[in-house]
């Protein structure tokens, strides 16, 4: 081999040495990179999921602090934001004889720990309480205790007397729209009222940290209990209730059933007075029926003529059953006239031309054929003629017999009556502005205006006298029904109820007061009937109400009654 070809030979090798070398140097760069990539990844993955944990402690931490800052059960309050219901920690008393282990529970006398027990409590009975603690069972001594006075009781000494602490729900308002909230049982269960309505709303942490407002107003809820006590009291009824009802929104704002209960202290008496008459318990109202009948023949145009007569003498027998009047009132009555002295006899004849197809329809449009609407789980079905109505049947239902419902029945009712003719249901939840429901049309805005005319003339002129307060524009319609009983109607019992709208030139608000059977006494001139007892419960509440709820009285305004006062002899 010559020298040029070995000279060639070794050059080719190193240049393929070189390309090995650099070949293997780019190999070792590109794994190292290759690792410094991984471990880059790696490590900002490791970073982001610790800053994803970090960041979810610490949501958790809030959403745990946050669920411990808030009530353990949501607040209810009025329309004005008035407490009505809270929840918060408190103290109970609690024995528990096992904590000295075997042999007596306690270290001293049972009857000297009650005596001490006494000294903090006194509402409670030492004979009682001694006889619990010596019966070595465990359980509440009492449910609501003052941090002062559990201090007090650690400081008897006594191992087997506990303070745990608790929550406990209460009522700042006491007795008051007892049968609106209803009460909070030892599971936290709402029962009766909202309380029972509210239950999702008021536990779930999502929610209970805002208030639900009701739209009752508790300045009028008083004044509203506080009247029918009087009126309840002075009588000796065995009861009654009340409602006040916004005629546009159907907003409640004021609701009471009487005898009512103490829903902090949840007792046999208060349990024996859950039961609603508002609500639950239905009726035969009597005469505060009248007005619907005559709304009903005025809007399908079977009454046209005001100054048209009916006979109002003579009892109307209908398949051997009478139809009469407590009393003889003229020879013949309109129907203006009619609603003024309350006439059974006209008011049948008044159903007997508009037929029962017809009133049946009318009174299912203003639901008198169903369960009240409302929140509320208490809702009494209306006993109600089922099928075709005979004409016997049709007539008696004209003036509020053979056909019982609820004081909240009527009172939507009336409502649509007198707003227009727009049936809304009532609602207890408060209703922002415009959100009203739109409801359905009953009656003509024609109709609604005639009627407004009519209630008002009941009050000048007829059986309404005693709720007129002045400056108020009261109308409405007096009501007082035997109760039936075995055997009949019992002609000693009534139900005595007064129907109102106020003011009648632009009407508002609707009140229901009723009487469970009212005795006569010296207060009610020795009378029975709703227009001596019901009707003044309403002329005394209306003033104390109307400035809360914006109406102001003003004796310089009413409804022009010009057309039909020549109708009725009348003249102011």
């Amino acid at each position: 081999m010559t020298a040029m070809a070995v000279s060639t030979a070794i050059a080719t090798g190193r240049v393929q040495l070189v390309d090995v070398r650099r070949s293997s140097i780019a190999m070792a760069r590109l794994r190292v990179l290759w690792v410094l990539g991984i471990f880059t990844l790696v490590a900002v993955m490791a970073l982001l999921r610790i800053f994803y944990l970090g960041l979810d402690d610490r949501s958790s931490a809030i959403t745990s602090l946050e669920e411990r800052l808030l009530p353990p059960r949501g607040e209810i309050t009025d329309r004005n934001g008035v407490p009505l219901a809270r929840a918060f920690p408190a103290y109970a008393l609690w024995y528990d004889p096992s904590n000295l282990g075997e042999g007596e529970p306690l270290v001293k006398k049972p009857r000297q720990v009650a005596e001490e027990l006494v000294a903090i409590f006194p509402d409670m009975d030492v004979d009682r309480l001694s006889e619990k603690l010596a019966s070595g069972k465990r359980g509440y001594l009492r449910r609501r205790v003052l941090p002062e006075d559990a201090n007090r009781i650690q400081a008897i000494g006594e191992l087997a007397l506990e303070v745990p602490q608790e929550t406990d729900r209460h009522y700042p308002q006491g007795k008051m729209a007892a049968h609106i909230l209803g009460y909070v049982n030892s599971n936290d269960q709402g029962k009766v009222g909202m309380e029972s309505v509210l239950q999702d709303r008021l536990t779930d942490p999502a929610t209970r940290g805002e208030p639900v407002a009701l739209s009752i107003d508790m300045r009028v809820q008083g004044a509203l209990e506080d009247e029918l006590r009087q009126g309840m009291l002075s009588t000796n009824a065995v009861g009654a209730a009340g409602i006040v009802l916004d005629v546009e929104s159907g907003e409640v704002m004021a609701l009471a059933s009487l005898p009512e209960f103490d829903p902090n202290k949840i007792d046999q008496a208060g349990v024996d007075n859950m039961f609603n008459r508002v609500t639950n318990q239905v009726y035969e109202l009597g005469s505060t029926f009248k007005p619907l009948t005559v709304a009903a023949a005025i809007d399908a145009g079977t009454i046209r003529d005001f100054s048209r007569r009916y006979q109002a003498n003579r009892p109307l027998e209908i398949g051997g059953f009478k139809i009469r009047d407590s009393h003889t009132i003229a020879p013949s009555l309109n129907a203006p006239q009619s609603l003024i002295h309350s006439s059974n006899i006209v008011t049948a004849q008044i159903a007997d031309e508009l037929g029962p197809v017809r009133l049946r329809q009318y009174m299912m449009d203003l639901g008198m054929n169903e369960r009240p609407y409302i929140e509320l789980p208490a809702k009494g079905f209306p006993i109600w003629p089922k099928g075709k109505w005979p004409r016997l049947r049709n007539m008696t239902v004209s003036y509020g017999h053979g056909i019982a419902v609820t004081p909240l029945h009527l009172a939507s009712a009336y409502a649509a009556m007198v707003n227009g003719g727009v049936w809304r249901p009532a609602t207890l939840h408060k209703l922002a502005p415009g959100t009203a429901p739109k409801g359905r049309r009953v009656f003509k805005a024609s109709t609604s205006a005639r009627m407004n005319q009519l209630m008002r003339m009941i009050a000048v002129y007829g059986t309404g006298k005693n709720a007129d307060a002045p400056g108020f524009r009261v109308g409405g319609k007096t009501g007082s029904a035997e109760k039936p009983g075995s055997g009949g109607y019992r002609r000693t019992t009534l139900v005595s109820t007064f129907a109102a709208a106020f003011p009648m030139d632009r009407p508002r608000f609707v009140i229901i007061a009723m009487l469970d059977e009212p005795k006569g006494t010296t207060a009610s001139s020795f009378q029975r009937t709703a227009a001596w007892n019901a009707a003044p419960v309403v002329g005394r509440l209306v003033p104390r109400i109307g400035p809360l709820l914006g109406v102001m009285p003003d004796e310089s305004r009413d409804i022009d009654l010009t057309d039909l006062e020549p109708l009725v002899g009348g003249k102011r």
